[in-house]
């Protein structure tokens, strides 16, 4: 799926003042342990955090062995970045920040995210039209609503305490100085950290080295017409991205690495290919986003993943249907994908 990357000695960057503290998850998909990195304030005292784990308690403990470890003072951070609003990247910084006293930023598109108003636990039984409209059978529905509550629940931000963050805003810290890349895709309001004087890209979840960013279904723009479509918003952030000149990559999940444009080269070719396959089934005849899972995903055991599963078809249903090559058509079943010529 990927193309080849290559290790990098993470040395260098404690030598800027960077630090990784990897946090392990409660779920596979995420592709490993989250990474929370800590990168030395302009002050040389002090800390900001870019992206704080998940706040369970393994994460925690995790979180702060690594930072003792490392030097790294959190009841000295006095600045909280956050890359996204999922709850392994953010769900340590309610405490992180009742314990510092740090200021905490997130993207607007994502404010929702982390102050529980769009929790992952709600998106069956909230947007249950939405998913009767893919096709899904209401039996199905019902499961996937019951397991999608079954995740650890983070601790949410209080709307008031949090700052937004805007693309090309520059943070400065003690060796360099970090701007604001706003990459729309794997969430709406997902930034990376750019530091060009170093060739480095805190890249979070926009870009890993072992699995795919997830296009997740996202209803922060509406269910309608004005829906965020992940995968088209994904592939223009992923081409700004490619246009850089980095030597190091530190991801979301997993070692710091360069070759981020093989990465990417392998990435874009595995999305086309999984759009030829669906665009060949259409061929065939009209079918719903949930009858061309199998394309996608022939083995399917449970529902335990059928959210991810259904992201992943629609946002690659939503890329041919932005190219002109398929359309949607409403019927008894749900709407149905059809060729378009």
């Amino acid at each position: 799926m990927h193309g080849e990357t290559f290790p990098v000695d993470e040395s260098f960057l404690r030598a800027l003042g960077v630090v990784r503290l990897p946090v392990p998850v409660p779920f596979l998909e995420a592709g490993g342990p989250v990474n929370a990195v800590a990168l030395r304030n302009a002050d040389g005292g002090t800390w900001t955090l870019f992206d704080t784990g998940v706040g369970t308690p393994a994460g925690i403990d995790a979180l702060e062995a690594g930072a003792a470890r490392a030097g790294v003072d959190l009841k000295r951070v006095t600045r909280i970045l956050l890359s996204h609003g999922h709850l392994d990247h953010f769900g340590n910084a309610a405490r992180l920040a009742a314990a510092s006293g740090a200021r905490v930023f997130v993207h607007p598109w994502d404010l929702p995210k982390v102050v529980g108003e769009a929790r992952f636990a709600d998106l069956v039984a909230v947007h249950r039209e939405y998913f009767e409209r893919l096709g899904v059978p209401a039996a199905v529905l019902g499961e996937m609503a019951a397991l999608a509550g079954r995740g650890p629940s983070p601790r949410y931000l209080e709307k008031g305490q949090v700052e937004p963050l805007a693309d090309g805003q520059v943070f400065s810290f003690e060796r360099f100085d970090g701007a604001v890349l706003h990459c729309p895709g794997h969430t709406p309001g997902l930034v990376c950290l750019h530091v060009p004087a170093h060739r480095l890209l805190l890249a979070d979840d926009h870009l890993l080295a072992r699995i795919s960013p997830n296009p997740f279904l996202d209803f922060i723009h509406g269910s309608g017409e004005g829906k965020f479509r992940a995968l088209v918003q994904y592939l223009a952030s992923a081409r700004r991205v490619y246009g850089l000149d980095l030597d190091c990559v530190i991801p979301g999940h997993g070692e710091a690495f360069h070759g981020h444009r093989a990465l990417l080269d392998g990435l874009l070719g595995f999305y086309a290919l999984r759009q030829e396959k669906l665009l060949a089934q259409v061929r065939e005849g009209p079918a719903t986003a949930h009858q061309l899972l199998d394309v996608l995903f022939p083995v399917r055991k449970d529902h335990s993943r059928l959210i991810l599963m259904l992201s992943e078809a629609v946002a690659n249903l939503e890329v041919l249907e932005a190219d002109g090559r398929v359309r949607r058509e409403a019927r008894a079943g749900g709407e149905v994908y059809l060729p378009v010529g």
